[in-house]
């Protein structure tokens, strides 16, 4: 159900900056909500960022306020993750999850559509 392909991860220095995008289908981007997550080895997967593909609401997690900036291309069905200011504990693989279905925006459970994943490292 749904199709989504994250891209646009790699290596940055402290305080570098990356962009990641998370292409849906029509059907999957018009679905309420898109997010981000991440998870680094060892932890739990967490949501970073999301957003009302219909009426541009944006979601942050404390960790990443004020650094990231999720935003959505309709003419492309696109998502976009910018991330600014990064640091070595952002280092994960980015995850981008659609068809929300209820129980919190961060909740790993609330989706039923995850892609593939993208790594970001953040290194000296």
């Amino acid at each position: 159900q749904g199709q989504l392909v994250a891209s646009g991860g790699g290596s940055v220095q402290p305080g570098g900056s990356l962009r990641l995008s998370c292409a849906a289908s029509a059907y999957t981007y018009s679905n309420n909500y898109v997010a981000w997550f991440r998870q680094s080895p060892g932890k739990e997967r967490e949501g970073v960022a999301a957003i009302d593909t219909e009426r541009g609401f944006t979601f942050y997690a404390d960790s990443v306020e004020g650094r990231f900036s999720v935003s959505r291309e309709a003419a492309k069905n696109t998502v976009c993750l910018q991330m600014n200011a990064l640091k070595p504990e952002d280092t994960a693989l980015y995850y981008c999850a659609a068809h929300y279905k209820g129980g919190g925006l961060f909740n790993v459970a609330a989706y039923n559509a995850w892609g593939q994943g993208t790594q970001v490292t953040v290194s000296s």
